[in-house]
């Protein structure tokens, strides 16, 4: 029998609405976990008290404002859940915190909505790089392609949902860590407004950056999930008729695949009636040079006094950002004040960005990558620094990823954002599936 897991969360619903399925969707998703070769998809699970979950969630009326009742979610080990330790990726923190004595404010939001969490899932040590390695709990691998990595820091969150463990999966994305692992893995992204959400007994890695986010399986699934985060009814709104495309000069070190598909995904904003224009961002080239510093910072000051315990290339940031001085970071803000303002004036002008979410289709297992991280960051630490919400359109060819692309709307127009990444979603005909049943 297929997974029930691959269809739409919203088709799901309406069958959950007509039986007490909650709980052989959990067994379903149980048999599917840690199905990746690397065997760490989640660290942290509980079999019994999933179905207990699972369980409450069957014996909750039938109620149209439960968005996600039975819903198989996972959440990103950086949150808090009653009874279970917070990892945050490493050991050290795994030790050094126990289990948690309280639900987060995103966890109780699930449970209150009806999910039925199906563990605590691998990120990136302190969810502070992009690639998915991780020298505590082991790289993760794509379930299905172990000479790939999921991309990171959102790794184990992808896996799940790309295993059929999960329906959706909670992320975070500070510097691309939704939108990056979503392209890689050929899955739908969506990384909320900078402020949605509340980070109670969530860990932060940049508080000035971090946002919620959601992997997930098909676009038009979107709009309901965001909605755990803030509103997301677009309503009587106008519909986005405008988008800007980055130039050819920006895309000089992307795959030829991924170039290809930026066009193909031009091509069906502009069928669905949306009109194009191509911009300038060469005034992009100092994003990293903004961001990171100030991300540090802001990462040593919440771990400081434990910078010892973590990875080289990890300590070496944190150690780098507490050097910073006051002078210095004040200056690097005030930069990033002026560049916000012209992210501001290119989504007012154009309503919506699309590019690619990474210049790659994929990350290889076992390979040095010391310099995938500033590659990555050009494309994605623009819209960081901003505070700016995106979808990620996923590709696939001969059933395997091969990229995806972020569109980008103004601040806290997440609604009109999700609502046409759905519409996207219910226009592709055949559906573009990410890959075959795990």
């Amino acid at each position: 029998m297929p997974n029930p897991l691959l269809s739409t969360i919203q088709g799901l619903r309406q069958q959950l609405a007509n039986d007490n399925g909650a709980q052989a969707l959990a067994e379903y998703a149980l048999a599917y976990s840690n199905g990746n070769a690397s065997h760490n998809t989640y660290l942290w699970q509980d079999r019994e008290w999933t179905m207990q979950e699972a369980a409450c969630a069957a014996a909750l009326s039938r109620n149209a404002s439960l968005p996600l009742r039975g819903i198989p979610v996972s959440v990103k080990d950086c949150f808090d859940l009653a009874g279970s330790p917070t990892s945050c990726g490493t050991h050290f923190y795994r030790d050094l915190n126990g289990a948690a004595t309280r639900d987060s404010w995103l966890v109780e939001k699930l449970r209150s909505a009806g999910a039925v969490i199906t563990g605590k899932t691998h990120l990136h040590p302190l969810a502070y790089g992009i690639t998915g390695e991780n020298p505590d709990f082991g790289d993760c691998l794509q379930p299905g392609n172990p000479s790939a990595l999921t991309g990171g820091s959102s790794s184990g969150a992808v896996a799940s949902v790309m295993e059929g463990s999960a329906m959706a999966a909670i992320g975070t994305d500070t510097g691309g860590s939704v939108r990056v692992p979503a392209a890689l893995c050929g899955l739908a992204g969506y990384r909320a407004s900078l402020g949605r959400g509340d980070w109670r007994g969530g860990a932060h890695l940049a508080p000035s950056f971090d946002t919620f986010g959601w992997l997930f399986r098909h676009l038009e699934d979107g709009p309901l999930l965001g909605s755990i985060f803030g509103n997301t009814d677009a309503g009587s709104a106008p519909e986005l008729k405008t988008f800007a495309i980055v130039s050819e000069a920006f895309l000089q070190d992307c795959e030829p695949t991924v170039v290809s598909n930026l066009r193909r995904c031009q091509r069906e904003l502009e069928s669905l009636g949306l009109t194009a224009t191509e911009v300038d961002v060469s005034w992009w080239s100092d994003s990293i040079e903004i961001f990171a510093p100030i991300q540090a910072s802001e990462a040593a000051v919440i771990h400081r006094g434990h910078h010892d315990h973590f990875e080289p290339s990890i300590r070496q940031r944190l150690k780098w950002g507490a050097s910073l001085s006051d002078s210095e970071l004040s200056q690097l803000r005030h930069r990033r004040t002026l560049f916000v303002n012209r992210m501001d004036t290119l989504l007012a002008q154009h309503q919506l960005l699309l590019l690619p979410a990474a210049p790659v289709t994929a990350l290889k297992a076992g390979v040095d990558h010391s310099q995938t991280r500033t590659r990555l960051l050009r494309y994605t630490s623009p819209i960081s620094l901003a505070g700016m919400p995106a979808v990620t359109i996923p590709f696939s060819e001969n059933g395997r990823p091969s990229g995806g692309m972020q569109l980008i709307a103004a601040r806290e127009d997440d609604a009109r954002l999700l609502a046409l990444a759905a519409k996207v979603g219910r226009h592709r005909k055949p559906a573009i599936q990410p890959q075959a049943e795990p």
